[in-house]
């Protein structure tokens, strides 16, 4: 069968992470070469280093901040240098502390939404600047949250960044699509380390009261988020563009956990 991604170029964004590894791994089995990017110089190169092993002469490492327009300049430079222009942006990277809005200071606000909102407009915009120059028909995935959608305490400044995420993923297909460039967002549920089916004494409440509501009955994992991403990344999603693909085991569905009710009295 022919690989997904044959012949591609991705440049995956918090490269380091989670996700971003999860996904990077899968583009490599489906045959597109990978720059991974990551504020955290030591830990882009370890990841790029481990991968490299397995696909060897795929991979590349490059490191800054992605809320800083000059770094994001610099990094894709280097991508291209490493591998060729990229053809392919994730943007996986993205901090989601917890604080209630009477307790958030400006400080832990503006940096939210530095790394999660303008730090993907930044990578978006530059990537894309390149792609229209050289005649590019890129395509960007986002990484959003189910958080963008469903309010919880302390997430006002999580949320907020995933929803400008969503929105800009929207305005960015409608600016970009004319120069036959797609962008599409991914919005995960809770995803873990290690996939839990059952609920647990060991396990935060929240975490037990997700999985109640979680009609698939289990909680995500990273490979799950990235294979969603390798689909809106390829040709065979060539007609979508805009989309914000839920992939949450059923969470966003509603009060999922409620007792199905034919009469109330």
């Amino acid at each position: 069968m022919t690989q997904l991604l044959n012949g591609k170029v991705a440049l995956i964004t918090g490269g380091a992470g989670r996700l971003g590894r999860a996904t990077a791994e899968i583009f490599l089995r489906e045959g597109a070469s990978v720059v991974l990017a990551d504020i955290n110089a030591e830990s882009v190169r370890r990841v790029n280093g481990e991968l490299e092993k397995i696909y060897p002469g795929k991979l590349a490492a490059v490191s800054g901040d992605q809320s800083q327009p000059d770094d994001v300049v610099r990094f894709i430079s280097e991508a291209e240098q490493a591998l060729g222009l990229p053809d392919i942006l994730v943007n996986t990277h993205g901090i989601f502390p917890n604080c209630p809005l009477l307790e958030v200071s400006v400080e832990e606000w503006d940096s939210v939404f530095a790394v999660n909102t303008r730090g993907t407009m930044l990578t978006c915009q530059a990537i894309a600047r390149r792609w229209i120059d050289a005649g590019v028909k890129g395509s960007i995935v986002n990484i959003s949250s189910g958080a963008a959608r469903s309010g919880r305490p302390g997430g006002g400044h999580y949320s907020g960044s995933k929803a400008a995420v969503e929105i800009m993923t929207h305005i960015f297909a409608t600016e970009l699509g004319p120069h036959g460039i797609r962008v599409n967002a991914v919005a995960p549920g809770l995803v873990l380390d290690n996939v839990m089916t059952e609920e647990s004494d060991d396990a935060h409440p929240y975490v037990n009261l997700t999985l109640r509501g979680t009609p698939i009955g289990r909680t995500g994992s990273a490979g799950d988020i990235g294979e969603a991403v390798a689909f809106l990344a390829s040709g065979r999603s060539e007609w979508t563009t805009g989309a914000i693909l839920e992939v949450t085991g059923g969470t966003h569905c509603g009060r999922t956990h409620m007792p199905l009710t034919r009469q109330l009295r």
